[in-house]
């Protein structure tokens, strides 16, 4: 059985490992350097060797060449004297040995340098052996002398013996002179060794004439020796002398071939050939024979000389071709050395401008995909216009690098074209909203007009003025979220205060904006006061997070705001006593109020966009918008309000304000006005914010019409046992331009006659009253 547990897991696969760009440029020149190093290294050891053998032959044959040669000549000359000595001819004794003399010297000289140059460089093992058997043959020459001093044996036997000594000496010479390393020398010295057997051949004929004496009859041995000789050096001057003889040398030998006494050798080889006869005892020679010595006096040195001078001008032709390959060695030195200096500094140079243009290339795309597109995708989402000259072109490179980099070019080019795509539709998508905004924002002002003609006709009636209430702060809410719809599509919420306002008002203000107002406690200072121009969107921002407060807390739970100086500005803190939150959940809403969100997180969260206006809002106001847990186990919110949006409260001129009716203390209103509880929403989680969409440029808004501040106008105050008057509400002051829409002109209300600070008062004391008519309602029900 398989062993159980879980499968075995793949082993992970190998990365691949990057070669770097510049290992593979200089590998690549390295590469095709080193081998074209090595083969310039190879050939020159060729070169040098070849010139180091060819320098050994030279020596070689200066060496061993000359005393062969001198050993060849006097043992030819010892042949034909001991051949005619032998024949009968008359040889004067002291002739023969001054001859047999020089061949000792000769010997002599031969064994010398022959022993010293044993195993020198450039000999062969086979010359060896032949410079051996030549030496050992020489040690025979005493012998043989004695033999034809007593005339003993034959004469084959003693001009044989001269013979077998010649034909090592020219083998050995030929072994020398082989050049088997150089065709040319090779082929050079061929003459050379064919110049030697010829003049072999030549001596052989001399001697069997020799041998013949004065009765002209040679033993049938002996003229078939003639025969071969004639036969042999003939061919060697047609086959392998003449083709191969260099002009000069051609001359020489035509003239020697032209001369009298080469004609007469000629002319006795033929008629030895032609006119002999044969007889009992051997060959007869006709009488031509007898001018033979004469004309072999005659051409012998002509012809030494010629063989000679082939051998020298082997010798000087390999020693110049020697000193020749050691030259071309050094140039082709030089000529590498030079070419790899050349292609080192070509490839050095042409690495550092490829890299260099790589370097260019990558630090402007990292410059244009870091700084330039960035900006241009902002501008673009600003609806700013954007300087094409700014971004790479195409420019149509042919070379690798420059086609990267138009491609690069081109990728920026639809980028740019997509985001600027992008960027017009969200333009024309916030021009879509801020206009379903427009048309709906007409209908909440004709609708808040409405109720408020309905509250003045049917003032009297409590119970339906109670409903009216309701109906007007739902339209309130209304008017919030449409103006949410138009911060969140670009616009921008216009203020049409004109003068500071103190910051308890800013709170009662932004209090009144939210449906469950009666639930919220406000706790501020009256020590600084807010700049006109930011009232509104501090306004919309606290009404947001109170809303989002007393949405998610427990119906009849307080939902507390504070707002202090501090350090950095204001903070305006807003606690409820809402479930409770992880501190993961904090730390999610924190970042998405801190970060505009694209319309996708928006189109996810579009039951959820306070938190997302909230972030938009403080991004405007450079506010700081954290919510972390209280002490109650809630949500507080603290919002740090930076200092240049206050002012201090000697610097404010007190903006005034309508008075507003002070309730009669013996009149409460009666149980029908608010039967039952307000009705509240039920407890939900915490919506979680998500960042607000940078938007693609501000909504143009048109100049606000002249209105009247809110509760402008109020209604004289009651006489005695009638009921406080409502405040009444001034249509479209928190709507944008976009929103307001044209209204019948009102009637001009008469001033107020009681200051800012009377009016307070009686609203204070107004909502006191409402919170005791319902604890009193709540403590009657069951």
């Amino acid at each position: 059985m398989a062993p159980e547990g879980p499968p075995t897991p793949p082993p992970p696969a190998r990365r691949r490992r990057t070669v770097r760009l510049r290992t593979m440029l200089v590998c690549l020149a390295v590469v095709p350097t080193v081998a074209m190093g090595a083969q310039v290294t190879v050939t020159a050891q060729r070169l040098l060797a070849q010139s180091e053998h060819l320098r050994a032959d030279v020596e070689a044959g200066e060496r061993i060449g000359v005393p062969l040669v001198g050993l060849m000549t006097e043992l030819q000359a010892e042949r034909a004297v001991t051949a005619a000595r032998w024949a009968g001819s008359s040889v004067a004794d002291e002739a023969l040995r001054e001859r047999r003399a020089a061949t000792d010297r000769a010997a002599a000289e031969f064994r010398k340098i022959v022993g010293s140059g044993v195993g020198a460089p450039g000999s062969s093992g086979q010359g060896e052996g032949r410079l051996a058997a030549v030496s050992g043959r020489l040690d025979l020459l005493a012998s043989y002398r004695k033999r034809v001093d007593a005339h003993s044996g034959s004469a084959e036997q003693a001009v044989g013996y001269y013979t077998g000594v010649i034909d090592d000496i020219i083998r050995a010479y030929q072994d020398e002179f082989s050049h088997a390393e150089d065709a040319e020398i090779a082929q050079e010295s061929r003459p050379a060794v064919a110049l030697f057997s010829a003049a072999e051949m030549v001596a052989r004929e001399d001697t069997a004439l020799t041998l013949a004496g004065p009765s002209r009859e040679l033993a049938s041995t002996s003229f078939s020796q003639f025969l071969d000789a004639v036969g042999t050096h003939r061919y060697l001057y047609d086959t392998w002398i003449v083709p191969y003889l260099p002009p000069a040398e051609l001359t020489a030998y035509d003239r020697l071939t032209g001369s009298e006494a080469w004609q007469t050798k000629l002319r006795v080889e033929n008629a030895v050939i032609a006119n002999h006869k044969d007889t009992a005892t051997g060959v007869k020679l006709p009488a031509d024979v007898d001018e033979w010595p004469a004309a072999h006096h005659g051409f012998a040195p002509r012809l030494a000389a010629l063989t000679t001078a082939r051998a020298q001008s082997v010798l000087a032709h390999a020693d110049a071709k020697a000193a020749g390959l050691q030259t071309e060695v050094y140039w082709l030195v030089g000529a590498s050395g030079g070419t790899l200096l050349l292609v080192t500094a070509v490839v050095v140079l042409t690495t550092r401008s490829v890299l260099r243009r790589l370097s260019r290339l990558h630090t402007r795309t990292v410059a244009i995909a870091e700084e330039t597109l960035p900006e241009v995708v902002a501008r673009l989402q600003r609806g700013e216009p954007v300087d094409t000259g700014a971004l790479p072109a195409v420019h149509g490179r042919e070379d690798e690098v420059g086609q990267i980099a138009d491609a690069f070019a081109r990728v920026v080019a639809v980028s740019v074209d997509g985001h600027r795509q992008l960027a017009a539709e969200r333009h024309g998508f916030g021009l879509f909203a801020s206009g379903i905004a427009s048309r709906t924002g007409n209908l909440v002002s004709r609708q808040l007009g409405l109720t408020e003609e309905l509250q003045d006709t049917f003032g009297h009636d409590e119970a339906l003025l109670a409903q009216l209430m309701r109906s007007d702060q739902l339209t309130v809410g209304m008017r919030r979220q449409i103006e949410n719809l138009l911060i969140l599509a670009g616009g921008e919420i216009p203020d049409p205060h004109t003068e500071p306002m103190r910051v308890a008002d800013l709170l009662r203000e932004a209090a009144a904006e939210v449906e469950d107002f009666r639930r919220i406690e406000r706790q501020a200072l009256d020590e600084a006061s807010v700049r006109p121009h930011v009232i509104s969107q501090i306004s919309h921002l606290l009404a947001e997070l109170l809303d989002n407060a007393t949405r998610f807390s427990p119906p009849r739970s307080k939902v507390v705001v504070r707002a202090e100086l501090v350090a950095d500005g204001l903070s305006v803190e807003i606690e409820d006593r809402g479930p409770r939150v992880s501190a993961a959940g904090y730390e999610a809403m924190n970042e998405r109020l801190h970060s505009a969100p694209p319309f996708s997180v928006l189109a996810e969260n579009a039951h959820r966009l306070g938190l997302f206006v909230v972030g938009h809002l403080a991004d405007q106001l450079e506010a700081r918008v954290t919510l972390r847990r209280s002490v109650y186990g809630g949500t507080a919110a603290v919002v740090i309000l930076p200092g240049g949006l206050l002012l201090p409260a000697q610097a404010k001129a007190p903006a005034p304000r309508p008075a507003e009716p002070r309730p009669l203390p013996e009149r409460t209103p009666r149980p029908a006005v608010v039967r039952g509880p307000v009705p509240t929403p039920v407890p939900e989680p915490v919506p979680e914010a998500a960042p607000v969409p940078a938007a693609d440029a501000p909504v143009a808004l048109a100049p606000a019409p002249p209105q009247r501040p809110a509760a402008a106008a109020a209604t004289p105050a009651p006489g005695p046992g009638a009921r406080p008057a409502l405040p009444e509400r001034v249509p479209q002051t928190h709507l944008t331009r976009q929103l307001r829409g044209p209204r019948a002109p009102e009637p001009a209300a008469g001033r107020d006659p009681e200051t800012p600070e009377e009016v307070a008062d009686a609203w204070a004391d107004y909502e006191e009253g409402t919170k005791k008519v319902e604890a009193e309602l709540g403590a009657d029900q069951p």
